[in-house]
């Protein structure tokens, strides 16, 4: 019986390891995050390829570019005043959304007039900054790689995937942000 309970105790102490930690079935490279770094840069090459195109092709506009990547031409522009919308400023304005081969996607009266509080609401990212470039009474056309407009998703209605556009801006006010700061 002492002979026995020995035995039992010896084996009861030799099992009681610590839980052995789980080893994780698969390890990830990151090869898809690679890949597909590799194909949105062979993706935006192609695109401003075709900008490019658009540009050399247009001998009636001057094309500037911007920090973001697009480029745009103005269609009317204000020399009167200076003054461009900063954040928390209200900007009215319209715009219509056209492919790189001027069909329409979308048109001034579909969008209608928009108040945009500037950087405190939801536009795609190239009109937000084409919209902090120009002044009031100014129009452009901007040309925008898919990237800087609806991207990947598109916007799930007219505008598939990865498709660049071009977009026609008119800034109809401009109204600056009068807050009040109390001492």
């Amino acid at each position: 019986m002492k002979k026995s309970f020995l035995f039992l105790l010896i084996i009861g102490l030799l099992s009681c390891e610590g839980p052995e930690p789980r080893k994780p079935v698969k390890v990830k490279s990151g090869s898809f995050i690679t890949e597909s770094i590799e194909r949105n840069k062979r993706l935006l090459a192609v695109e401003e390829a075709m900008i490019k195109k658009i540009i050399a092709q247009d001998s009636l506009h001057t094309y500037f570019p911007t920090a973001d990547g697009s480029w745009y031409f103005y269609t009317q522009k204000n020399t009167e005043i200076s003054q461009t919308p900063q954040t928390d400023d209200l900007v009215t304005f319209t715009y219509n959304v056209l492919t790189f081969a001027n069909d329409t996607i979308y048109t001034e009266e579909e969008k209608g007039i928009i108040t945009y509080k500037v950087d405190k609401q939801e536009l795609f990212p190239g009109l937000q900054n084409a919209i902090k470039l120009l002044k009031e009474g100014e129009q452009a056309t901007f040309l925008f790689p898919s990237s800087m407009a609806y991207g990947y998703l598109g916007d799930k209605n007219k505008i598939g995937v990865n498709v660049p556009v071009k977009t026609n801006i008119h800034i109809l006010k401009i109204a600056p942000n009068k807050e009040v700061n109390i001492p």
